[in-house]
């Protein structure tokens, strides 16, 4: 692993952003599995897949993580509601659509 400074050639940079690629799918699948087990847990208590407070918690986590590290809030937040659309939909694949849910 190489820090970017380290890099003298394309060829490492490329070989240092597939293997931070590998991790982030890596880290995607384990989040992915989280979701599946909310899914199972919001089952058995009725909860709906898409909880706006807790979407919204997420967005405010995600956009102080961004600004800590350097990186645009507006733009981490814009990937990551991608990525919560998405969790929302796998969910919902288990439980069924919240407008057919009870409550």
């Amino acid at each position: 692993m190489l820090k970017p400074a380290d890099c003298t050639s394309m060829a490492q940079i490329r070989a240092e952003i597939d293997r931070l690629d590998e991790d982030l799918v890596r880290l995607f699948a384990e989040r992915a599995g989280y979701i599946d087990r909310a899914a199972v847990i919001k089952a058995e208590v009725d909860l709906p897949a898409r909880i706006d407070g807790r979407v919204e918690e997420v967005v405010g986590n995600v956009r102080r993580h961004a600004d800590t590290y350097g990186l645009p809030p507006d733009l981490v937040e814009k990937l990551w509601r991608r990525l919560i659309d998405w969790s929302i939909a796998r969910e919902e694949s288990r439980l069924g659509p919240d407008s057919l849910r009870k409550g």
